[in-house]
C-alpha cells in the first residue's frame, strides 16, 4: 500500500473525482498524501503548493504534454507555485483543448450518427468523449478502451492533434514554477529510450506507475523496462516518484512510500 498517490486527475480536467470527493477515495486506499496532476491545468480550487483536505495532503501539480524532439511525452510539475509564464501558457492550452474536444466531438458524432449531448469546457479530454459514447444508448461500445481503439486513439478516424507546448520551454516553465519536475509514465511511449533520455535535465522519473492500465498504446512488454528505469534513477539521481494516473475515483493502486514522498516534499517546501 502505497503511502503517496503522486498521480491524480479531477473533474478540473478528465477524472471524476473532485477536492471533496478526493479525501474519502484516499482514506479509502489508505493514501496519506496526494498530487492533483491535471492535463495541462493547474486546479483553480487549490491555492498553496501543499494544503491539507480532510486530513489528506495534497499537492498543486500539473501534467504537461510537450513536444519532444522524437515524439510527444508527459511532464509532471509538483509543488506549483503559479508564474505570469505558466499561467498564459495554461490558458492558450486550455483555449487549443476545447477547440480540439469541438472537433473530436464532431468527428464522433458523423461517424456514429448520434448526438453525444457533451459539454466541451476547460479541461475537456478523450476521455470524456469516450464515456459519452460508452453511455450513449444508440452504441454497442462498453468500454472506454474500445472507444480509443476504434475511433480516437492516435489512430483512430475520429483523432484530432493538440497543439502543445516545445519540451524545452514546457520544462524551463516547470522549473520556474514547481519544486520539482519529472517525466510521466516513461514505459508508456513509442521510444521509451528516447523518453528516458530527457531526465537527464529532470529531477524525477514515474517509476512506480500501473502500467497494466489498457489506456492507450502501450510501449513497456519489454522485460527489462522497469530496470531501465532504475538505472535512469540512478544515473541522474532522480526522484523516483509514480502513483494510479487515476482518472475514476479508486486511489492508491500505485504510488511511493514515505520515504520517496519526504524527499518530494522537501523539494517543495513549505
Amino acid at each position: 500500500m502505497p503511502y503517496a498517490d503522486l498521480h491524480v486527475h479531477t473533474t478540473a480536467s478528465d477524472g471524476e473525482l473532485t477536492l471533496e470527493t478526493l479525501p474519502e477515495a484516499a482514506r479509502n486506499a489508505g493514501v496519506e498524501a496526494v498530487a492533483v496532476t491535471d492535463h495541462d491545468t493547474i486546479h483553480p480550487g487549490l491555492d498553496a503548493p501543499l494544503t491539507e483536505r480532510g486530513g489528506v495532503e495534497v499537492v498543486r501539480g500539473i501534467e504537461l504534454r510537450v513536444a519532444a524532439p522524437t515524439q510527444r511525452v508527459d511532464l509532471l510539475g509538483y509543488g506549483v507555485r503559479e508564474t505570469d509564464a505558466l499561467r498564459a501558457e495554461v490558458e492558450r492550452l486550455q483555449d487549443d483543448r476545447v477547440e480540439r474536444g469541438r472537433r473530436i466531438v464532431e468527428r464522433v458524432e458523423a461517424k456514429l450518427g448520434i448526438d453525444l449531448g457533451v459539454d466541451v469546457h476547460e479541461g475537456f479530454g478523450r476521455p470524456h468523449v469516450a464515456r459519452a459514447v460508452v453511455e450513449h444508448p444508440d452504441t454497442d461500445y462498453g468500454t472506454v478502451s474500445a472507444v480509443f481503439d476504434d475511433l480516437i486513439g492516435h489512430d483512430g478516424p475520429c483523432y484530432v492533434a493538440r497543439d502543445v507546448t516545445g519540451f524545452e520551454r514546457g520544462r524551463a516553465l516547470l522549473r520556474e514554477a514547481c519544486g520539482a519536475v519529472g517525466l510521466a509514465h516513461p514505459l508508456r511511449y513509442a521510444d521509451p529510450d528516447a523518453a528516458l533520455a530527457l531526465c537527464e535535465t529532470l529531477d524525477a522519473v514515474e517509476a512506480h506507475y500501473p502500467y497494466d492500465r489498457p489506456v492507450g498504446r502501450e510501449a513497456d512488454a519489454h522485460a527489462n523496462g522497469p530496470a531501465r528505469v532504475r538505472r535512469t534513477v540512478a544515473e541522474h539521481d532522480l526522484l523516483a516518484l509514480g502513483g494510479s494516473d487515476a482518472h475514476g475515483r479508486e486511489l492508491g493502486t500505485d504510488g511511493v512510500d514515505r520515504g520517496e514522498y519526504r524527499r518530494l516534499r522537501r523539494r517543495i517546501g513549505d
